[in-house]
């Protein structure tokens, strides 16, 4: 069973915002769905979609019903949700990063045709458009021009990471929707309903559920995702190995093979976190990953604040060369060097 917007509490915001504009007959052609990773964009945007092709929830606009309580939602009866239940729908189509982890020129002018035909079986066509931060300049460049000449009948869905830029004239063209991320006891609560990946394996404690959730910055699909898979243990061994290598107890082809492991979005997703801990740590906060605090912050007490800018830039580099497919063992020793000049015994015998 696909996840819900109506199970998911903190995207009601979000969806009375499009509904308001639904209801006001200003529904904007374009909307870009801002947030964390893991918050729930791709839940917010398939239930707006349904939202949108349903044949009930139409004909409730045009006389102007409010919704009720619970306010719009599809019908969940009609042709137009029986062909979403059965993820066949014609008038919805997504694009998504491929092998190369960007969005692709020729994908985009496929999204052009589709963007200008008329619909085969509802009132509009619905375009998804995941991780419109991944796009080449090309791609996005080709987009621009079906933002800038929208047809009637369809409405794009752009989906961006926070802290992932795109360029400021598609986002100039589209209204913004940005999903909050959740209080701490909220996501909780989600999780504790949640079924488990593997029904055989003893459910998680409220313990390694708050430590998920930590680990994942508190956004619950991630932290979903961290219980249900096997991040938590590669994390561990990748923590473990940091600070081997870092003592001078395991070398850095030996260290690398941790990360290898995690692959390079998961050794980038890592690195950023404990970098910002020790942005964090040096200009006196807390850091948000309890596990590695007691490295960070040896390493933020022996080190200007300032060092910390570099690290980020290599790890922005790093991340920024994944789309041409680099080794990720090969960038996780290139990695675990920049942070070994953090440690002072390291600058000592530098020259």
């Amino acid at each position: 069973m696909h996840p819900t917007v109506q199970s998911m509490p903190w995207l009601a915001d979000a969806w009375r915002l499009v509904e308001g504009s639904m209801r006001a007959g200003r529904l904007t052609h374009a909307l870009l769905i801002g947030g964390d990773r893991g918050v729930g964009k791709q839940v917010l945007a398939e239930s707006l979609a349904h939202l949108l092709v349903c044949e009930q929830v139409a004909a409730a606009v045009n006389v102007g019903d409010n919704g009720g309580e619970m306010g719009l939602a599809p019908c969940g009866q009609c042709k137009q949700c029986e062909l979403v239940a059965a993820e066949s729908h014609p008038d919805i189509r997504r694009y998504a990063p491929e092998k190369s982890r960007l969005i692709k020129v020729d994908q985009i002018r496929a999204l052009s045709v589709f963007a200008v035909s008329s619909p085969q079986v509802a009132r509009r066509k619905v375009i998804l458009v995941d991780r419109a931060d991944q796009l080449n300049l090309n791609a996005a460049n080709a987009l621009l021009k079906t933002l800038e000449e929208p047809s009637d009948d369809v409405v794009l869905l752009l989906l961006q990471e926070s802290g992932r830029p795109i360029l400021p004239t598609l986002r100039s063209r589209c209204q913004c929707v940005t999903i909050a991320t959740p209080a701490s006891q909220v996501g909780l609560d989600w999780l504790e309903l949640q079924p488990r990946g593997d029904t055989h394996q003893e459910a998680p404690s409220r313990d390694q559920h708050l430590r998920a959730l930590t680990l994942a910055g508190s956004a619950p699909r991630l932290a979903l995702e961290y219980l249900n898979g096997e991040f938590l243990g590669q994390r561990q061994d990748a923590l473990d190995a940091f600070r081997r290598f870092m003592k001078n107890e395991l070398s850095l082809a030996e260290a690398a093979k941790s990360f290898k492991t995690l692959g390079l979005e998961g050794t980038l997703w890592l690195m950023e976190n404990w970098a910002a801990d020790l942005a964090r740590l040096g200009a006196g906060g807390r850091a948000s990953d309890p596990d590695s605090a007691d490295m960070l912050r040896y390493l933020a007490t022996s080190n200007p604040p300032w060092r910390v800018h570099g690290l980020l830039q290599q790890l922005q580099e790093a991340r920024a060369a994944g789309i041409y497919n680099v080794n990720p063992e090969l960038e996780a020793e290139r990695l675990l060097m920049a942070w070994q000049d953090f440690m002072p015994s390291r600058r000592r015998r530098a020259p």
